[in-house]
């Protein structure tokens, strides 16, 4: 990844970045040219909302990194979830999604219900109940790695051999097990999704989403892409919807500088995630033995439900660990006794940063759907960063010394 922009897009001038190019148009001086990369003959770009080189960078270095078939970038993690959704799916489909997402995603999917997308919510930890939600008109199975903020492990390999069976789209949401840490591909995932804005830029200064294609999906079983998309190469039909139908027509566009931020920010992932997955696993040991914690949420964790699963799928724990506060110790007092420690909402920063799970990314859901979520009010959720864990374990010793 270090070399990687150097070695994949061969940047001008010996440069050892690809240049930042923000201009939104682009000439070409013969005017068959032009329409030749409209329809899709010649490689090219004509608008910068639809590609554009820094993105296109960008994206060779994300389909390297996943090994796939292609990517494509998007301006947010949800902007990718939403151009992707909506480019391959419509009303009278059925998709299987996981119990556990993620609060925006959640609340996004009932946007695709009132829209006439039919949804079945299964707790994917065990595949039996994702194949007991399978219909005749199931088109695709959607669940993040590793759910956000209870660390549910999704049963990953068991419901991608079920969807290859089944010739049903198997999207992933890795964004908290980065490539490094999992490998999407030895689970016949179709599609990842990622939120490029935490692990994959890791600095908390860029937002940026993306999508890749394992090239593992048989498009051609997939009766929704348009036949205008269905190009000679098979494996880009589902891609080509995507960047037409969602990033062209809605817009999500990646800007150049942003591409450039995250494209710097990738060439320390490995290290930063090292580091993370370290201090997350010796953070949530202490934790657990605290007379003050109740419950501590973390897959690296022996008695975690599916650690075994973690332990099978992934190359660490992930950055990502919840507690629960003892009954007497009220989450927004203990929050602002921490002082290294931030409170903030975001994940996969080289901070560690904490927040009230319940007022804050799930206030919007009901009590009821908190609980099947496995959301209490004492739960503190947070995003282990690159610090000393020594100082980390002191900044919790001391808030947990005022009560």
């Amino acid at each position: 990844m270090v070399h990687a922009d150097r070695l994949l897009n061969t940047p001008e001038s010996g440069a050892v970045h690809q240049a930042t190019n923000n201009s939104v148009l682009f000439e070409y001086k013969d005017a068959q040219d032009l329409v030749d990369v409209f329809q899709g003959k010649k490689a090219g770009h004509v608008y910068s909302r639809s590609s554009s080189g820094s993105n296109v960078a960008l994206q060779n270095i994300l389909t390297h990194l996943e090994g796939g078939v292609g990517a494509i970038t998007f301006a947010t993690g949800m902007a990718a979830i939403t151009a992707t959704m909506f480019s391959l799916f419509k009303a009278g489909d059925h998709l299987i999604v996981s119990h556990f997402l993620f609060g925006n995603t959640r609340s996004f999917t009932e946007t695709m219900q009132s829209m006439g997308i039919e949804l079945s919510f299964v707790d994917v930890t065990d595949v039996q109940n994702v194949k007991a939600a399978f219909k005749t008109n199931t088109k695709a199975v959607y669940l993040e790695t590793i759910a956000n903020p209870v660390t549910q492990v999704a049963d990953l390999r068991a419901i991608g051999q079920l969807c290859e069976s089944r010739k049903a789209l198997f999207l992933i949401d890795n964004t908290m097990t980065p490539p490094n840490i999992f490998d999407a591909n030895a689970v016949l995932a179709s599609l990842t999704i990622s939120s490029l804005t935490k692990y994959i830029a890791g600095h908390g200064n860029v937002l940026g989403g993306s999508v890749v294609d394992t090239g593992l999906f048989d498009w051609s079983s997939f009766d929704n892409i348009l036949p205008i998309y269905r190009g000679p190469d098979q494996t880009q039909w589902g891609l080509t919807q995507i960047r037409k139908r969602g990033l062209r027509d809605m817009g999500g566009t990646l800007s150049p500088d942003s591409a450039h931020a995250i494209s710097i920010g990738l060439e320390t992932l490995v290290m930063r995630t090292e580091k993370v997955c370290e201090n997350a696993m010796r953070l949530a040991s202490y934790l657990h033995s605290h007379d003050k914690v109740s419950a501590v949420y973390y897959p690296g964790l022996a008695d975690h439900p599916q650690h075994f699963l973690a332990r099978e799928y992934f190359d660490g724990y992930g950055g990502i660990l919840s507690l629960d506060l003892a009954d007497d110790i009220d989450p927004i007092q203990f929050l602002n006794a921490l002082d290294l420690v931030i409170c903030a909402t975001h994940l996969g920063d080289t901070r560690t940063l904490a927040l009230p799970v319940a007022s804050t990314i799930y206030f919007e859901s009901s009590a009821q759907q908190r609980q099947e979520m496995g959301v209490n009010d004492k739960m503190i959720r947070m995003s282990i960063g690159i610090e000393d864990i020594d100082d980390l374990v002191a900044d919790f010793e001391q808030a947990f010394a005022e009560f």
